[in-house]
C-alpha cells in the first residue's frame, strides 16, 4: 500500500486514501505522520482485496514535520 492523498491532518494524525500498488484498490485509512510509519508501517500493510504489501522499491512520503519537532 501507499498513500494516494491526505484527507486531514491534525498534528501528526491523519486520514489518508491508500491505493495498493498492485490491484489499483483504494481503503481510507488512518496515519501517523513520522518517519518510522512511513519506512515501516506502511510498506507493510497488507491489501485487503490482494494480500500482497508495496514491492522493494516503495518510495517514502516526506513527513509534514521533522521528527525531532513536537507538534
Amino acid at each position: 500500500m501507499r498513500i494516494l492523498k491526505k484527507i486531514s491532518q491534525s498534528r501528526r494524525d491523519f486520514i489518508a486514501i491508500y491505493i495498493c500498488e498492485h490491484c489499483k484498490k483504494e481503503e481510507q485509512g488512518n496515519g501517523y505522520d513520522d518517519t518510522f510509519f512511513h519506512s515501516e508501517v506502511i510498506p507493510k500493510m497488507k491489501c485487503k482485496s490482494c494480500g500482497k504489501i508495496a514491492s522493494k522499491n516503495y518510495e517514502l512520503m516526506k513527513t509534514k514535520y521533522p521528527d525531532n519537532l513536537q507538534v
